[in-house]
């Protein structure tokens, strides 16, 4: 059994079963929806320490509690290694505090049979933390599940534009998607939520392809962006085409320090 081990458990969140479960369980308890949300079929959750954007994760997460997914998809940016293409890790699991989830090699291989952009491999696993935060997640919110774990590792447009077109082939009923993205870095909040309004008014009115442009043209800033572009567009071509932010902070509502913050939001797609 090839394994991927947690990297980020004991910096990024507790290292701790129990502690991990308590953290997720308090964000799960301080969410209050407006609605009720019946087919979520995507979500965008950011990825920072839980101590930062866990409360705001859990907003996105908490529509889909107790519900069942057969398959759950992950697709992170690569923050530390560049590879031109989109890897999905070649092991058999991967692990947190929570427990393992098993990879689904039989979906993986019919994902790497559509697409000679895709391969199968450790480029992008082996240290990143954006698809690993995602996970104790799900696992407390849905339980057992099987995981594709992808990591792009250049979202320019064609490579963006590849996975949306693999990924519509494989949702169903049984599937969720899930987009790892932070949005803009280190300006004061007062232009920060001058680019991240962008992003959440492009989220909230289903426009991937203005968002694509905006983050081309750098009028918005998302480390996922073509995470975020590529779910949406795949949701699309299944006519599941509304999705909301639940959820913007950014770092500075935690450090109090608003002269350089971080944002977040979490959303989801449904029907």
């Amino acid at each position: 059994m090839k394994i991927r081990e947690p990297k980020v458990a004991g910096m990024f969140y507790p290292n701790s079963k129990i502690e991990l479960e308590k953290m997720i369980n308090v964000f799960f308890d301080n969410v209050e929806l407006e609605a009720k949300f019946e087919n979520v079929k995507g979500i965008i959750s950011p990825h920072a320490g839980y101590i930062y954007s866990g409360q705001t994760a859990a907003f996105g997460y908490k529509t889909i509690i107790g519900k069942k997914f057969k398959n759950v998809i992950v697709i992170s940016p690569s923050h530390r290694e560049y590879f031109p293409g989109i890897s999905i890790y070649d092991g058999d699991a991967y692990k947190t505090p929570l427990g393992e989830i098993k990879i689904n090699s039989e979906l993986r291989n019919q994902i790497l049979d559509k697409s000679n952009l895709f391969f199968s491999g450790e480029e992008g696993h082996r240290y990143e933390h954006a698809l690993e935060v995602q996970l104790p997640f799900l696992q407390i919110a849905i339980g057992e599940f099987r995981l594709i774990p992808i990591v792009i590792g250049d979202q320019g447009k064609m490579f963006v534009d590849e996975l949306a077109e693999v990924l519509s082939n494989f949702i169903d009923d049984e599937t969720l998607l899930v987009a790892s993205s932070d949005l803009s870095h280190f300006y004061n909040r007062e232009k920060a939520q001058i680019k991240d309004g962008k992003i959440v008014e492009h989220i909230n009115k289903f426009e991937f392809e203005k968002l694509q442009s905006d983050l081309e043209n750098n009028n918005c800033e998302a480390c996922g962006g073509g995470t975020i572009v590529s779910i949406m567009k795949a949701l699309k071509n299944k006519n599941i085409n509304k999705s909301k932010v639940l959820k913007q902070t950014d770092s500075g509502d935690i450090t109090g320090d608003s002269s350089e913050v971080v944002g977040y939001l979490s959303a989801i797609i449904f029907n």
